[in-house]
């Protein structure tokens, strides 16, 4: 392939994603409210994230990870982002033992489990879950593998292990990706 074609295809490629980000945009409130916080499109990831109050366990997961510079790269990611009482229902010192630095490896293994790569909207997901018949496979960043399905009108994840977690603030598109607020801790095999 020549380089101009790959350019062009390139061109396509991203038009295309700004399109489907600017129609889910526009049909999502502007700047919405996560912890009590703005979430503006115009930041990335991480500097949005730091804001909300309900993500505090979830931000010094990521940073005792390793993981701000990934997460504020151009990406596009989806986050599955747990609320700090998501990780509250986890047992009795699980966060504070995998935020100790000798369980960096299995921190980072549970936070990219969290991640997928691309720009996933709830449209996106509905649309992936009516294609695979009512569940839509999807590949984490850690290799993982996550089912979303709809029920009752809610977009529901179920992890490796069975366990499941729903979407509560969905569509918080950020400059790098979208942030999908979810209420449970989504735990890899």
């Amino acid at each position: 392939m020549t380089s101009r074609f790959l350019a062009r295809l390139c061109a396509l490629v991203l038009a295309g994603i700004s399109c489907v980000a600017a129609q889910d945009s526009m049909s999502m409130k502007q700047d919405p409210m996560v912890g009590g916080a703005a979430m503006y499109p115009t930041k990335n990831i991480v500097e949005n994230a730091v804001n909300s109050v309900d993500h505090t366990t979830l931000v010094a997961a990521v940073k005792a990870a390793g993981l701000v510079d990934t997460l504020e790269g151009p990406g596009p990611f989806t986050v599955f982002a747990p609320t700090n009482e998501a990780f509250t229902k986890l047992p009795m010192g699980a966060v504070d033992t995998l935020l100790k630095p000798e369980n960096k490896e299995t921190l980072t293994k549970v936070l990219t489990y969290h991640v997928v790569a691309g720009h996933l909207s709830t449209n996106d997901l509905r649309r992936m879950i009516k294609a695979g018949h009512g569940s839509a496979e999807l590949t984490t960043v850690s290799g993982g593998k996550l089912w979303a399905m709809e029920q009752d009108g809610k977009i529901v994840l179920k992890d490796e292990k069975g366990g499941t977690s729903t979407i509560t603030i969905a569509n918080v598109f950020q400059s790098n990706g979208v942030i999908q607020v979810v209420d449970t801790v989504l735990m890899p095999n």
